[in-house]
């Protein structure tokens, strides 16, 4: 889908100088169509089927791009946790090029980026779920051999006891006393024999069994943490919080949810890199964890937001709300060409309580709109001095 966009918008751009030779230099689209770039075309050169008027059209579909791009990224973390993360900074990445200056040349490299992250992606998620099932069949082939041990033991336990059974049945036909006592003796020896074996072949295969699970039940332990957690901040990802969210509207009790968006972080990434936007990240989901109580629920929704969910009514969850907002918002330390700089963080929160009756998605759009109240109102200050 990505790439069908992409061609699209080069050919479109493509047939205003179909004919004109490649230059030294790239020229800007957008002052090439509007006729004030410095190279002029050649005199064979088609005329541009773009207007000026769809000019307007141009941010728009990068701007879309975008926002798809970054769909993508959020949803690869729904699909595989462990790996989504990596792909959805790659694709931010690559579309900070292009966000810079829409150019032909910008373009093609965002396409070509895009398509190679995505493929990546691809192959990467399809090993690490092969590898996780073949995990998974290991366990059940170690049950297997040990049903199969079990059995076989069985088996020669069987025979051993249907001899001894016919030996003892004999008995009763015999007159010599030290032939009876000799084979009552051999016949308990034997039965002893039996039972031993089986004891401690039962309990070497138990105990082949057990460690060969523990094993396994440690990495599906691993495996399922790293599924419920975001990669880059350690809290809950959006998936698990979104199951929690529904196993409390149906436990009936009362909870709010709380959406927190970082205000400006886009101008961290834009000022100082994606790297020292992670560690900002990391930084704040810290610090939002510390001023947490140990019954709330914390998750990272998704790029710069995060989310909260209070077991407490409105009332309380205000009082929590804004004890939390005044120890997460404040001066940060990142570092940013080589240097270590403080910036300023805020945020806007946005609180719900859920209703009887209401669905998840209602609940959040509920939360997701009094945060960007929030925003307007604290923009708005902001003007206003």
């Amino acid at each position: 889908m990505a790439g069908s966009a992409d061609s699209n918008i080069a050919d479109c751009l493509a047939q205003g100088d179909m004919g004109a030779p490649a230059r030294g230099r790239m020229i800007s689209i957008r002052k090439y169509l509007d006729g004030t770039g410095t190279a002029e075309p050649a005199a064979n050169a088609r005329i541009p089927l773009i207007k000026k008027g769809a000019l307007n059209l141009l941010p728009t579909m990068v701007k879309a791009y975008g926002g798809a791009l970054s769909a993508m990224g959020q949803s690869s973390q729904d699909a595989c946790p462990a790996l989504g993360t990596e792909l959805e900074k790659s694709l931010a990445e690559a579309m900070s090029g292009l966000v810079a200056e829409v150019t032909e040349q910008s373009i093609v490299v965002t396409n070509l980026s895009v398509r190679e992250h995505l493929a990546n992606w691809g192959r990467m998620t399809a090993k690490h779920y092969q590898e996780k099932a073949d995990e998974v069949k290991a366990i059940l082939m170690a049950m297997a051999e040990t049903v199969e041990s079990v059995g076989q033991r069985d088996q020669r336990c069987t025979v051993q006891i249907n001899e001894v059974t016919a030996r003892l049945k004999t008995i009763a036909s015999l007159e010599d006393l030290d032939v009876i006592r000799a084979s009552i003796s051999k016949s308990a020896t034997d039965l002893k024999e039996s039972f031993d074996r089986i004891s401690a072949e039962g309990k070497a295969v138990l105990e082949k069994l057990e460690a060969q699970v523990t094993t396994y039940q440690v990495k599906l332990e691993a495996a399922e943490q790293m599924a419920s957690r975001d990669s880059l901040t350690g809290l809950r990802n959006r998936l698990w919080v979104e199951g929690e969210i529904e196993r409390k509207i149906v436990s009936g009790a009362p909870f709010c949810g709380a959406i927190l968006d970082m205000d400006d972080f886009k101008s961290v990434n834009d000022a100082h890199g994606h790297l020292a936007g992670d560690d900002l990240l990391r930084q704040f989901a810290t610090e939002l964890r510390s001023a947490s109580r140990s019954t709330d629920v914390i998750g990272r929704w998704g790029g710069d937001e995060f989310i909260l969910l209070l077991e407490c009514e409105m009332s309380s969850a205000e009082a929590q709300i804004e004890r939390l907002a005044k120890w997460v918002c404040g001066s940060y330390k990142i570092e940013s060409t080589g240097a270590v700089k403080e910036i300023a963080v805020n945020a806007s929160i946005g609180l719900a309580e859920h209703r009887a009756g209401e669905t998840m998605k209602e609940l959040l759009d509920r939360a997701d709109a009094a945060m960007y109240e929030r925003k307007a109102a604290a923009h708005a200050s902001v003007k206003g001095r």
